[in-house]
This record gives structure tokens, sequence and C-alpha cells, in this order.
């Protein structure tokens, strides 16, 4: 799950460190949003270290071209965009108030009004700010647009006083942010993904094969399924743990891919690709294991069944998204691949790059729709690479219902 944590100017901003932590340590993105207030209690740095991405403290970051400014001032919407929960924590009367009344002033404000996720509000402030008739009736129209408000707990307060109004503990906050409901802006899709490699064997104990590990696949199944997809994921031999909510279909052969694809083809609206399929597999397999010898060895390869191009003849109204992993010219060899293989996208990436591409948790890829321009998407968590990319599917989908 990708969280904006938003961190409001009061002395429980440094509890915000241990919920950022908290939250990563149990699997999530973490993107931080500071007002100006936050940042003189808890410097920026702290959590840009902690989450390994920019912490954002201004609706207009400094900037020296047209382009920038132009970037900074739309961050808020593409901020949005990529992200399934908002959380405030802690929440100030002030920022209670501006949400509750529609007032976009600063980064924070200006994002909650671009949000269409779930919000959760962890309020913290003096028990009399806390009681005051104008924050309980600001919490009651949050709550009637279904915003989870995380009640503060009963204790010592910084003001020296006892009584509610401190920050709810970063267990109890994560605890309720992890169970809600992500955004389900998937909801009316079929997507069906292919995912790690292909075995073709050779003899009984030894096959040819590549080094995908299935970790991208299974990261977009993720997170289609908990944008509200229904998710169908056909999968080679990979060591992994099937996502909850996912229908698996395991398979180990190219054919035996080809045909499962083909059989679960009719309900999918949207067909991810993103197995290694091998493209040869031997012409003959030995009966009995081939025994070592002096003697040089030669196998005659056949090629394996094209499965992308056979689903670019057949796919109708469908999006097909390709995958290429090349080692050189990866813009061009991609458009090439979405013009032969009839893909409506290609997600490229460079392969032989230290730390991620195969076998690694992170990624950093290129995505190349038909008709517009390539995405650069920079390096990132896989799970995280899973959304931009499903990001993209619903700009394609978008651009295909205006087209008609």
């Amino acid at each position: 799950m990708n969280i904006i944590l938003g961190i409001g100017g009061g002395i429980a901003a440094y509890k915000s460190a241990e919920l950022a932590r908290t939250l990563i340590q149990r699997g999530a993105s973490v993107r931080v949003v500071m007002t100006s207030a936050a940042c003189k209690f808890v410097a920026p740095l702290t959590f840009a270290t902690l989450t390994g991405q920019k912490v954002i403290t201004k609706l207009f970051a400094p900037s020296h071209s047209a382009e920038e400014t132009l970037s900074s001032a739309v961050e808020h919407i593409s901020v949005a965009r990529q992200n399934d929960l908002l959380l405030i924590a802690p929440a100030t009367a002030n920022i209670i108030a501006r949400l509750a009344h529609g007032i976009a002033n600063d980064f924070l404000s200006t994002l909650y009004l671009a949000f269409t996720g779930p919000v959760a509000i962890a309020p913290a402030m003096n028990k009399e700010m806390w009681a005051h008739p104008a924050t309980q009736s600001n919490l009651m129209i949050l709550r009637g647009r279904g915003h989870r408000i995380i009640e503060p707990e009963s204790g010592f307060l910084a003001c020296g006083e006892y009584g509610a109004g401190r920050l709810a503990d970063p267990e109890r906050i994560a605890d309720a942010v992890l169970s809600l409901p992500a955004r389900d802006d998937l909801a009316d899709e079929h997507i069906l993904i292919t995912a790690g490699p292909t075995q073709e064997a050779i003899d009984p104990v030894r096959f040819i094969s590549n080094r995908s590990s299935g970790k991208m696949g299974f990261a977009i199944a993720e997170a289609a399924v908990a944008r509200g997809a229904t998710v169908t994921l056909i999968s080679g031999p990979v060591n992994l743990t099937t996502p909850q909510g996912v229908t698996r279909i395991d398979v180990q052969t190219a054919e035996q891919m080809r045909k499962a694809v083909v059989d679960h083809l009719d309900p999918a609206t949207v067909i991810v690709k993103s197995a290694a399929v091998a493209d040869f597999r031997p012409a003959h397999v030995a009966s009995q294991k081939i025994k070592k010898s002096a003697m040089r060895l030669s196998l005659e390869l056949d090629p394996t069944p094209d499965i992308l191009q056979e689903l670019g003849r057949k796919k109708g109204d469908r999006l097909l998204i390709g995958f290429a992993a090349e080692t050189e010219d990866l813009e061009a060899e991609a458009r090439r691949k979405l013009e032969s293989k009839n893909c409506d996208m290609i997600v490229a990436n460079k392969v032989g790059v230290p730390g991620t591409g195969f076998e690694s948790d992170e990624n950093e890829v290129l995505l190349v729709p038909r008709g517009g321009e390539s995405v650069p998407v920079e390096r990132a968590p896989k799970r995280q690479i899973a959304d931009r990319i499903l990001d993209q599917i619903l700009s394609l989908r978008l651009a295909v219902a205006v087209e008609r």
C-alpha cells in the first residue's frame, strides 16, 4: 500500500517518525508531506532518511525553469493519484478546520482536495481545543465524508495538563490505517497477468530457463487487487506467496502458459504480460538423463509460441501490456515491440543494471504507450512501480473512452 503521511505542526510530530517506520516495517511505501509548522518541530531530513523519498514541504518548490515551475504547480495532483491512502498524523485543530471547510492554502490541504482514496485522521492537541464545539463540529463533517478519525488518547499533554488530546500510539494508528480498504479505481477491470519464467525440459533433470523471479508480476497482481480489480495470475515456477484475493494458476512451460492464457482470456479486460517466457525449447527431450562426457553436446532448439503476438491478434477491446527486458536501445526496442505485437503499452527495463530488474526487489522502467510520450519511472520498490504501471493503464483506458 502506498501511503501519504501528512504531518501537522504540533509537538506530537516527533511521534510521526516512529509511525512512518512502523508503516514501512509492515510493508507500506510512505511519502511524507509536512506543513511549514511541522518543520519547526522535526526536520524533513528525518523523514527523507526513514522513507527514502523526497519530503514535500511547500506548494511551490524553488525552481529554475518554466518546466520545473509547472511540475511543482501540479505535483499535488500526481502525488494524489500515485498513492492509495492519505493519513494525517498529527492533525492539529487548524488542519482539521481547513479540511472540513475545503480551505486549500498549502500542499497538504490542496492535496487533500485532489485525493479520491480513503482518508484517516489522527488528531493531537490540547484537551480544551479537542473538546471545543468548533473542533467537534469539524470532525463530524469529516466523519460524514467517510473519513476514519483515530481518536486521541488521554494522558499527560505537552502543556503539562492531563486529559484527552494526546496522539494515538503509532502501533494503534498503523493498525487502523492498514485495515482500511484501498482505492477502488480498478473495480471494473478483470486483469489477466502472467509472471515469472518458463522452464523447457532438456531431459528429466535439466531445463532451459531464465533469471526471472516473478516479483514484478506478483507486485502488479497485489497492487491491482488492492485497487479493486479481479485478478487472474498465471505464473511460471517461482517461490512467491500468492497475493490475497488473487486467483493463481501455475504452469511450467511456454506452451502450458499459452494454453492457460487462452483458456482465461474471455473475462479479461486488461492483459499484462510480464512473464519472461523462454524463446526456445529443445526440439527433442531426452527420456533419460543425459550423461556427462568429454564430447561436445549440441542442442537443436525450436522457437516457443509467441504468446504476446497471438494476444495482439486476439485482444479485441482489451488493453494489452507487454514487457521488454533489453540490454541496449531501450526505447527503440520497446517501440518496435509495441508495433510488432500490437500492444497498447510496453514496460521496458534495461537488464544488467545492479539492484534492479531480474531477481531484485526494485526496478526502474520506461513506460512506452501507444500514441503518447514515453514515461520514465525512477528506481523504486517493485510494488510502487506496479502502481505507476496501473496508473498508466487507467490513463490508456480513459484515452480509449474519449476516442469512442
